[in-house]
């Protein structure tokens, strides 16, 4: 598969060719569910909890005698039938994450890239660095791409470019920044636009191989 990089400026700059086994694979919408589902879950803090009668404050006497009252029965006040007292069936504290293969996962992520590459949402740039780490000057970079719309940028992994494209992507809430070795199956799915560097689209062969080799 072939693809266009461009330059900061929008502008075209040559033709390079994608990996077929990234670029170029048939879309499985149902790993791309299972990966989004599996990314969710894990993210759930799983907090909320409610006291059921042993937790709650209180006595365990009886508050009055069983016979004779004309009231119903009653054990103690932390009945979960009295104001004050335990919760029936709520929510308790658990935790939602599970895991996903591996190869299951790297299959999610080719999927969303071949699907963003075959619907024409992804674009190719020219490697770059944003010295001043101002967040006007990565704006006036983006805009040439997507306006305003939600969009993912990914990088080549090179610690002092990422840093300052990081720094200056911070305040551009439509944009979010991943490496090309840590992508998002959620992020990539959703955004509008994907821009990528270009030395990034290279690298994610080498990676795969190297990961597959392991393996």
């Amino acid at each position: 598969m072939k693809s266009k990089v461009y330059s900061t400026k929008g502008e075209e700059l040559r033709t390079i060719e994608l990996d077929e086994k990234i670029f170029g694979l048939p879309i499985n919408e149902d790993v791309i569910w299972y990966a989004i589902n599996n990314e969710l879950a894990n993210k759930r803090l799983g907090t909320a909890h409610t006291k059921d009668r042993s937790e709650v404050h209180g006595s365990n006497a009886k508050p009055y005698k069983q016979k004779g009252t004309g009231r119903a029965r009653r054990g103690d006040k932390k009945s979960p039938l009295l104001v004050g007292g335990g919760v029936i069936f709520g929510p308790r504290h658990r935790d939602f994450s599970y895991s996903m293969p591996k190869k299951a996962k790297r299959l999610a992520i080719k999927t969303i890239l071949s699907l963003k590459a075959q619907s024409e949402m992804l674009k190719l740039i020219e490697d770059f660095s944003v010295e001043s780490g101002k967040t006007k000057d990565l704006a006036a970079i983006i805009k040439n791409f997507s306006l305003t719309e939600r969009t993912v940028l990914v990088l080549n992994g090179n610690a002092d470019q990422s840093r300052k494209i990081r720094q200056a992507g911070a305040n551009i809430p439509y944009l979010t920044i991943l490496s090309y070795h840590i992508l998002r199956a959620h992020d990539l799915f959703y955004a509008r636009k994907l821009i990528m560097f270009e030395g990034a689209a290279q690298r994610l062969s080498e990676f795969y191989d190297e990961v597959e080799a392991r393996q």
